[in-house]
């Protein structure tokens, strides 16, 4: 069984839940090219597949010859997250898909945790005090940047870990931040 990365994973997901299996149009939001990068090792692991585009579909590439091309998920995709593939025949596998995406989501967004030992599990530890932490404190304690600070409050605890912070102003010590425990 192939490995996926959480961004393989949305994209595979999206793309056996819609009729055909069509990969494109990506909902991840990727910039510059990671989009590419993660499509192509999808096609390195058999998990998608290059197809002549029928018209309006979203274009992959073109090939040597000029024609475009789309990607497709191949049953291995299907095989790999656990669904019946959409052979188009009938209708019968459409819906189930459909009904294995319904429960997905309860499986798919578990929170990650923070590594033992980590810069991440102690400003996870800082916040989750009974006085939290301020900017300053935590550019003190790591010697990081203010804006450092802010992002992975932003991005890292609350995105990829999903834990909740809260902050408020305090008299003297400026905006707070804490983890409710």
């Amino acid at each position: 069984m192939a490995q996926l990365s959480d961004t393989q994973a949305v994209i595979l997901s999206a793309a056996c839940a819609r009729e055909g299996g069509f990969l494109l149009p990506i909902t991840a939001t990727l910039k510059g090219g990671a989009v590419n990068m993660v499509l192509t090792s999808l096609i390195k692991k058999e998990l998608a597949e290059e197809i002549p585009v029928e018209p309006g579909s979203p274009v992959w590439r073109e090939d040597e010859d000029g024609n475009p091309l789309t990607l497709r998920a191949t049953p291995a995709a299907y095989e790999a997250l656990g669904m019946q593939a959409d052979t188009g025949a009938d209708t019968a596998p459409e819906e189930e898909p459909a009904t294995d995406m319904a429960d997905q989501p309860e499986t798919a967004p578990t929170p990650r945790k923070a590594r033992e030992g980590s810069k991440q599990e102690a400003l996870v530890a800082m916040l989750k005090r009974p006085e939290g932490a301020s900017i300053d404190e935590v550019c003190a304690a790591f010697g990081w940047q203010a804006h450092t600070v802010r992002g992975a409050i932003a991005g890292t605890l609350k995105k990829k870990l999903g834990l909740e912070v809260s902050s408020e102003k305090v008299e003297g010590r400026g905006r707070v931040y804490k983890i409710a425990e």
